[in-house]
Order: structure tokens, then sequence, then C-alpha cells
């Protein structure tokens, strides 16, 4: 009887747990989530997108009062994202794309997650700020704005040009071998320079006009990138890296990457070389930002010291000097439209638990200086600088908001848009994520981040997350990425929910330094980062308040393959799992083109990444699991989920899937989102709560 009376009284409360959740999945999923950050290069005038639901659309503000405007009228979930948003150099114009998938390759094919008959296209719009007129220019991407508002962009490898009035058809531009894959107007916009791939080798060009011959920069057998001209428009600098399709050099032993910054004079042609990298693993690393603000000084981005920092190269000295000393990466570098001062994002600050946030850093390039700009609890990131008045804007958001733009006037910040947060958004019930710092097999520490709902029932089950990539960081608030606000707010769901989530930043992700972020023997030479997915789930385990039977796990694409891994090695951790669109064939990663010279570790290699795949493992694997992939991916091919569940059908192994026609890795359309985080949630509950 005593027994009886016990259950009856802990139902009651697990129960009476339960039914006290105060907000859907759809109405957590109603995040706002802004993108595509820009201002104007003269006046004070910014612009956004703004995603409501799957409803995209561009928003202009400008100062001094900075309220926001709606400049377009989407009014659907059409899965129609917009991207490369900008203004033209006189300011008077907004150009962006609407259509594709900039997230993943094949970007600028279209999208359509509607499944509509006809296909919808991806286009260059236009808004001109004066009528709030939007409307599209051509059918195209990637473009580039001239000084004097030239419009081009590429078309199937080759450069086009269209008219922003309207008045002239689209041509191309010139005619040239290979793929151009990136255009760079001189100042005057009388010139342009290119890169152009033409297979083993990548070469700098630049354009005049129809009667003078293409002009090659220092050509080589090498691969060139990133052309910057200088302020003065007699020099281009550019990034130098080897060319060809590789050697036979070890497969599976780190080595180092050689990179270089030359300098080559405009009208001869000549470069020189500025500077190289350390001949280190740290030194072989380098990232997309370069720029060129001054006639005598060059800023690039360097892993060399073990963090991704900003360095000034003296062009006369070949000098290079740190500009962002310490502990912390730096990511999301602007340079202001005066070329006087940087402005970017960066996990520190003064507090220990920064490193798992994002603040907002300045350097002002004359004198070096380096200003941080916000501080505190919450997350912020992309900014640009507005004007020349010291002003500038960023995205922002805390544990409970989600990210809005917010305006920096001084000492003075205010957010913009407020209002346009849904009313039934359920932000003051979110909970706000706790820093957990454990401690891998090998020794490395490991950041995670601990999502639980007070009270409840004495034994919770639980849920690790694991995040895709894999060269991610989430934080203690909203992400500033898209995708991963959605995992965010299916965080705070699950939590709601009754489960402990816990959230883990695994070796290869971003935040924590070179050897965090590039270990030796990771992914498919070793999967040496699944011992921290292992360590996260036995953290969990050994909680007080969680019932170690009732442990589950879901990712999405790489957060997918460590699912996967997970659930093939220690079903006996993970009770249950849920992977969305994950990769699962390591064996493809050594698949060689004809006439490759195969390396002495060839076979070992091969070897290597079948076991670090889950298929060596599928015997071992006794955990019910979710698979769930949409057939127009373009970051993880359908094809890993296919060929997995092909095997699961061979070995009579159980198994539930949802294939979704149409969408991408992204889910472009807001309602298959909704579906996708509500199934992972119900499927997680059917097998840890019922």
């Amino acid at each position: 009887m005593k027994k009886h009376l016990l259950f009856l009284v802990s139902f009651l409360l697990i129960s009476q747990y339960l039914f006290s959740q105060s907000f859907t999945m759809e109405q957590v999923g109603k995040f706002s989530f802004p993108s595509e950050l820009t201002s104007s290069p003269s006046g004070e005038k910014i612009a956004w997108a703004m995603n409501e639901q799957g409803k995209r659309n561009v928003y202009f503000a400008e100062g001094p009062d900075f309220n926001p405007v709606k400049m377009t009228d989407f009014s659907k979930d059409d899965g129609q994202e917009i991207s490369s948003l900008s203004f033209t150099p006189d300011g008077n114009w907004l150009v962006f794309v609407r259509g594709g998938d900039h997230g993943g390759s094949n970007a600028s094919s279209t999208v359509n997650a509607q499944n509509l008959p006809v296909l919808p296209k991806v286009e260059i719009w236009k808004i001109n700020l004066e009528s709030k007129k939007a409307e599209p220019v051509v059918e195209g991407d990637n473009f580039t704005i001239g000084p004097t508002n030239q419009l081009l962009f590429l078309k199937n490898g080759q450069v086009w040009k269209a008219d922003l009035g309207g008045k002239e058809k689209s041509s191309q531009l010139f005619q040239i071998k290979g793929n151009v894959n990136s255009l760079e107007f001189s100042p005057d916009g009388k010139k342009l320079a290119f890169t152009v791939n033409r297979g083993g080798h990548q070469l700098v060009g630049i354009y005049e006009n129809q009667e003078t011959p293409i002009h090659w920069i220092a050509p080589s057998f090498h691969r060139y990138s990133q052309p910057k001209w200088s302020p003065d428009g007699t020099k281009i600098a550019f990034i130098k890296t080897l060319g060809g399709e590789g050697i036979a050099f070890p497969l599976l032993e780190p080595r180092h990457i050689p990179w270089e910054i030359w300098l080559a004079d405009v009208e001869s042609g000549e470069g020189e070389k500025l500077w190289k990298a350390p001949e280190t693993l740290r030194g072989s690393y380098r990232y997309p930002f370069f720029a060129f603000p001054s006639n005598g000084e060059i800023i690039f981005e360097s892993y060399e010291d073990g963090w991704q920092h900003l360095y000034s190269l003296d062009v006369k000295s070949r000098k290079s000097l740190l500009l962002t000393p310490g502990d912390y990466m730096v990511e999301q570098i602007k340079l202001s439209s005066d070329s006087k001062k940087l402005v970017f994002s960066a996990n520190t600050g003064n507090h220990a638990l920064d490193i798992d946030r994002r603040h907002i850093g300045s350097i002002d390039l004359a004198s070096k200086k380096l200003t941080w700009e916000t501080s505190g609890e919450g997350i912020e990131a992309y900014p640009v600088t507005i004007g020349n008045q010291g002003k500038m804007a960023f995205f922002s958001a805390t544990a409970q908001r989600s990210h809005l733009v917010s305006l920096k006037e001084g000492h003075q910040t205010r957010l913009l848009q407020e209002s346009i947060i849904p009313s039934d958004f359920p932000q003051s019930s979110l909970v706000t994520p706790k820093q957990v710092v454990f401690t891998a097999p090998d020794g490395t520490k490991v950041h995670a981040q601990l999502f639980e709902k007070p009270g409840g029932p004495v034994k919770k089950p639980a849920v690790l997350f694991v995040h895709g990539g894999p060269q991610r960081q989430m934080l203690l608030g909203w992400s500033y990425m898209d995708y991963y606000s959605n995992t965010y707010s299916l965080n705070q769901y699950l939590a709601e929910q009754g489960f402990v989530v816990l959230s883990v930043n695994f070796r290869l992700g971003i935040g924590y330094g070179y050897e965090f972020h590039r270990p030796a023997y990771g992914y498919y030479q070793g999967a040496v980062e699944y011992q921290d997915i292992k360590a996260a789930g036995e953290y969990l385990a050994n909680l007080p308040q969680v019932n170690s039977e009732k442990i589950g796990i879901y990712g999405g694409s790489y957060g997918g393959y460590l699912t996967s891994l997970a659930l093939a090695r220690d079903s006996d951790l993970f009770k249950v799992g849920v992977d969305i669109h994950g990769v699962h064939d390591m064996d493809q990663r050594y698949e060689l083109p004809d006439g490759y010279e195969v390396s002495p570790d060839y076979e070992k290699a091969k070897e290597v990444a079948w076991k670090s795949s889950p298929m060596p493992d599928l015997d071992k694997w006794t955990s019910p699991v979710l698979f769930i992939h949409a057939d127009d991916d373009r970051n993880v091919n359908i094809s890993h989920s296919t060929d997995l569940i092909r095997r699961f059908d061979e070995l009579g192994k159980p198994y539930e899937s949802i294939l979704i026609p149409g969408d991408t890795h992204h889910w472009m359309k807001w309602s298959n989102m909704i579906r996708v985080n509500q199934a992972t949630a119900d499927f997680l509950k059917k097998h840890l709560m019922d």
C-alpha cells in the first residue's frame, strides 16, 4: 500500500511539473533574427534584414532618430533568404540578393522549399531610398558595386554588368578562360581587379576596358586570393598559397600549410613578398579578413600566437604588430568607411564567463588604441560603424531576449525594433544557461552550457546537444547564427519540458585557442573529439538531479555525425538520439582523382576514417534513433542519411525517419524548422519520459 501511495504521489508531482509548461515550441520559435547589418559609406544610415517566422524583409534607419522603416513587403514563409545587403557608395540605394542558400555550397542555386511547380529565382534587388520602391534588377548573385554605382555580378564564372537605373539590359563585361570568383574595383572605379581559377593555379588580373588586354599581376603557378587596392590605386596586395592538386605527403600527420602576403605594382605587374606566415602549425591557419586601409599599412588576421587575432603589417619595414593581444578570438571584423577604425566581436571581457559570450571591440588605426565598446552578461555581434561621430550598431541579445539591432552613441546604447517581438514570445519564461567546465579523459578542458528549469522531480531525464560546423561555439545566450538561435530555442523548450539539457562545446570548435580548434586526429582522422561527447554524457549521468538511465542526445550536421557515433559506440549511456542531417560516410574523404599520387599512409588513413565513423559499430547500436534530412541539402548531401538508413534496413534495425522534400540544411522555411524541432522533442520525450 505504501509503495502504491509513493508511486501515486511521485506521479502527481511529475505530472504537475510537466503540465506547468508555459510555452510551446512554436512560441519560442518566434525568436527575432536580424542579419546582414550594413552602414552607408556616407551619412548616418543603416540597414538590415529581419527574419520574422520565415518572412524575411529589409529594414532601414537613418540618424539622428534611427526609427526603423520596413522597406520590403515579403509576407510569406517562402524560404527565400536575403543576403549581401549593401548601400551604394552614394548612399542612395540599397542592393541585396533574394533567394539561394548562402550558408551552403551551390549558394546561387534556387531554393524551392514550397515545392512550387515554377522554380523561384535568385535575383539581385534594389531599393530606392527616396521613393522606398523595391524591385528586382537582374537574375544573378555575387555582386560588387563600384565607386560610381557600377553594378557587376558573377554568372557561370564570368563577369556581368547590370544597370541600377534599369535603362540597359545586363551583359557580359568581358570573356575569360576559367572561373572568376572575386571582384575589387580600384578606388577611382576605372579598373577592376579579379581572381580567376584555372585549375591548379589562380591568378589576379586587372580589367580596364574593351580595348585594353587583361593585365596579369605577378602570374605564377600558385593560388592568389583577396586582392586589395592601396588607397592611391598604385598597388595591389594579395594572399599567396600553394598551387597544384597536392603531393604524396603523409595524410595522418599534422603539417604546416604555408601562406604569404604579397604586394604588387599595378602598372608593371611585378610583385614581392611582404610577409610570410611562421612555419608552425599555428602559423598555418589564416582567416579571411584582409584590408589595405592606408598606403603604408595592411591589416590581416592570423592564428600564429594561438588565438585568432588582428595584425598590422607595415609596408615599408615589413614588420607586423599584434593589435588584439590576449587569450581570446576576434571575428566579424569591419573596417570603417573612412578606413580609420576597425570594429569586431570577441569572446573576452571583465568576467571569466565572457569566454562563452561575445562583446564588441574597436581599434583606432592611427594610435592602435584598443577599446572595449560593450560588456556585461549579453551577447553582442556583427558591429558596423556609422558616420564619423563614433556611432556604431550591432546585434544584441541576452539569455532570454533574442537578437535585435542595438545602437551605440557615446556611452548610451539603445535597442531598435523591440516592438517586433511577438506578444506570445516567452521571453520571461526562459532559463539562463549556466557555464559548465569538465575534463575529458586526456585532460582537455571542455566548456558547456547547462539549461535547467527550477523545481520538478528529484530525478530528471537529460539531453545532450551537439552543435554542427564543427567550427562553432555555443554561448551563454542567444546565438548570432540563425541555425543556432534555432537550436537554442529548442534547448529552452526541452528545459521547459522537464529535461536537464547540456550543450557541449567539443574540440574542433572555436573560442578556446588553436590546439582546441585544430587538434591532431580529429574527425575522420581519429575522432579524438568524441571523448568530449562521451565525457559530457557522463557529466550529465553524474549530476544528482539526473536519472542516468534516461539520457538522450541530438545534433545536426557535424552534431548529427557525433550523435550517430555516440549511439553506435555507447548505447548504454545514450538511450535515444535524433540525428539531423548528419555526416556518416568517412571513406569519401579519400576518394582520389585520376593520376593522384598515393600517400605512403593512404591505406592506413582509409582504415582510420572507417573506424572514425559509426559504421563499424552498428552491431552495438541498440538505442532508438530518429533520422531527419531535407533533400536539397547543400552542406551534407542527403546520401549520408540514405546510405546509413539502407544499412539499418539491411540489418533489420529499427529506426524512425523524416524526409523533407525541397528544403535545405538551414530550414529555409520556418514551418519546416518548427516541424523538425517538435519532432525532435517529441521523440526524446517518448523514449525518456513515457
